[in-house]
């Protein structure tokens, strides 16, 4: 039985490979890999020599033939890129970086300046109910190292706690393509407990998210 679903598997593979090669235009230069495990460990072992893992939204069904996305995110050390579910190409010409003053945050900023460089606008948001001034200087900051990398950007402040489905309401009020943010979350037996934003955005499958931890 296992040699029949092998089989099986490597015929899926060989069918994947020939679409792959059919869609990819001539220009461009590439490589195919393939294994036989799980889709996670694949790309973590294929993070080594990359700069970025660009993958799917999580969907439900077979657990071994899907990427846990939240693991890739956590243990890969690199930036994932995560498409939204519409098969659109990431244009990433409005881009809302959720902001938060920590090391996550500050990484998934500089990973994605290729990306900030090119939008035609970005907004940098951050949410909280005090309203103090050192959020707003925090804020100001992170666009200033921006325009230091020639990338306007406009700074919002989202009043109210820190909450995924207020992050993206408002990423859908500017039309947000993209969203950038840093990973939270700690292994715990064997798993990843993720922070409430993070999950929410690797549930989220309609805007494209680029994460960093």
């Amino acid at each position: 039985v296992m040699q029949i679903q092998h089989t099986e598997i490597e015929k899926r593979l060989a069918e994947l490979r020939a679409e792959f090669e059919r869609l990819l235009p001539a220009s461009i230069f590439s490589e195919w890999g393939q294994a036989v495990c799980s889709p996670t460990r694949f790309l973590s072992i294929s993070a080594r020599s990359a700069d970025l893992i660009v993958t799917g939204s999580e969907k439900g069904g077979n657990v071994f033939r899907a990427v846990d996305v939240g693991s890739l995110v956590l243990g890969i050390g690199r930036p994932v890129l995560v498409a939204a579910s519409n098969v659109e190409p990431v244009m990433a010409k409005t881009v809302l970086v959720a902001w938060k003053d920590t090391r996550e945050a500050r990484r998934a900023i500089a990973d994605a300046l290729p990306l900030l460089a090119t939008a035609n606008e970005v907004v940098i948001a951050t949410m909280d109910t005090d309203r103090d001034k050192s959020i707003r200087d925090s804020l100001a900051d992170v666009a200033v190292f921006l325009e230091h990398h020639g990338i306007m950007a406009g700074t919002e402040l989202i009043a109210g706690d820190p909450d995924g489905d207020r992050l993206l309401t408002f990423a859908r009020s500017i039309h947000a393509d993209l969203i950038v943010s840093g990973a939270y979350g700690h292994s715990r037996l064997r798993e990843w407990a993720f922070g409430g934003i993070t999950r929410s955005l690797i549930e989220e499958s309609g805007i494209n998210r680029f994460m960093s931890y």
